[in-house]
């Protein structure tokens, strides 16, 4: 692969706008189009639920969805605590693996900002990210103490959203 021997930067994507898990895909769309090898782990989502799932992965994209077809709100539960534990426990694997170009750790911050994962955990997963791997963590909620370890921090911010008219996720543009 042409990217063993480069050096592999860490993104944030978070804020409370819309557009994180959508720049973070057309970046692995970016990475497979350069014959990189791209795999997708995702905290809060179920799989076959997201347009994007489906086609990243007949792209050449691995996805791997560990949440619950359930949202979790205000506080969660045993079960979604248990599936956010077996992400990060993937993910320790995959970042400090060498297999993967990029590695896309989505809604991870969303995980972190309902209390379902240790900071300091992830913090661990980031300092152990091989050498030429980029990485990709996305969410609202992220903790500020994670942007001293990230190279890219971009906050997607809410000005105006269709759902303040009462106009709610659409398929193929929210979803």
């Amino acid at each position: 692969m042409p990217w063993k021997d480069k050096l592999g930067l860490v993104h944030i994507y978070t804020g409370n706008g819309k557009g994180k898990t959508t720049a973070a895909f057309g970046l692995a769309v970016r990475m497979l189009g350069s014959g990189g090898k791209v795999i997708i782990l995702q905290f809060m989502k179920a799989g076959n639920v997201y347009g994007e799932q489906k086609k990243i992965a007949e792209c050449g994209a691995v996805i791997e969805s560990f949440g619950l077809p359930k949202f979790v709100h205000g506080k969660p539960e045993p079960d979604d605590i248990e599936a956010a534990k077996k992400a990060l426990q993937r993910a320790k694997e995959v970042v400090s693996s060498g297999e993967w170009d990029l590695v896309i750790l989505d809604e991870l911050c969303v995980a972190l900002g309902f209390g379902m994962l240790d900071v300091e955990e992830v913090k661990e997963l980031i300092k152990s990210k091989a050498p030429h791997t980029e990485l990709v963590i996305t969410g609202r909620y992220c903790p500020e103490e994670l942007f001293e370890l990230a190279d890219y921090v971009t906050e997607m911010r809410e000005i105006k959203h269709p759902y303040q008219r009462g106009i709610l996720a659409r398929r193929g543009v929210e979803y």
